[in-house]
């Protein structure tokens, strides 16, 4: 999926079992970010980095939509637990995750299986792909997206803290 291509049209029920559909939301620019699970660590960061940052990008004239694999009901749960004001698409079958290209093999501790690579897109009010970012960090990339709708340059990540250095212990003579 490059900008500039028609984004794949879709239609999946939210949280709140309201179906959403691409052509709904034609005529509006739409960030759509896919994440691999709710209540996962990584993704409860990125998600409430979308919340924080929602402000900003409906400044941009943008509406968000998270898509997982999960089913209305846990997003509903997850929506609520964390107060977001966006609403999240259910895509148990994966359809539109394989339409958009972000269901892979992926590998964890030696076994391998199928999920959602973290990407994110953003397809213009004339249902083409303004922008993509493929395999992304769950921390900080809300802001990367927020700024990118503003036309302003991505924030600068923090580097990591470092690791804490280990004693070694005193030796008994």
């Amino acid at each position: 999926m490059k900008p500039g291509r028609r984004a794949p049209a879709f239609r999946l029920q939210d949280d709140t079992g309201e179906w959403v559909s691409l052509k709904d939301l034609a005529g509006r620019r739409v960030v759509l970010f896919f994440y691999p699970k709710d209540a996962s660590t990584g993704c409860t960061v990125e998600v409430c980095e979308f919340r924080d940052e929602l402000p900003r990008i409906e400044a941009a004239d943008a509406v968000v939509f998270g898509v997982s694999p999960d089913s209305a009901r846990t997003h509903a749960k997850f929506r609520a637990k964390h107060a977001l004001p966006y609403r999240l698409l259910a895509d148990p079958d994966h359809a539109v995750c394989e339409a958009y290209d972000v269901w892979h093999e992926k590998l964890f501790w030696g076994r391998k299986y199928m999920g959602v690579v973290r990407s994110t897109f953003v397809v213009g009010a004339d249902g083409r792909v303004e922008q993509a970012w493929r395999d992304v960090p769950h921390e900080g990339h809300a802001a990367a997206v927020s700024a990118w709708l503003r036309g302003e340059d991505p924030p600068v990540p923090s580097p990591p803290a470092p690791a804490p250095r280990r004693r070694r212990a005193a030796r008994k003579e």
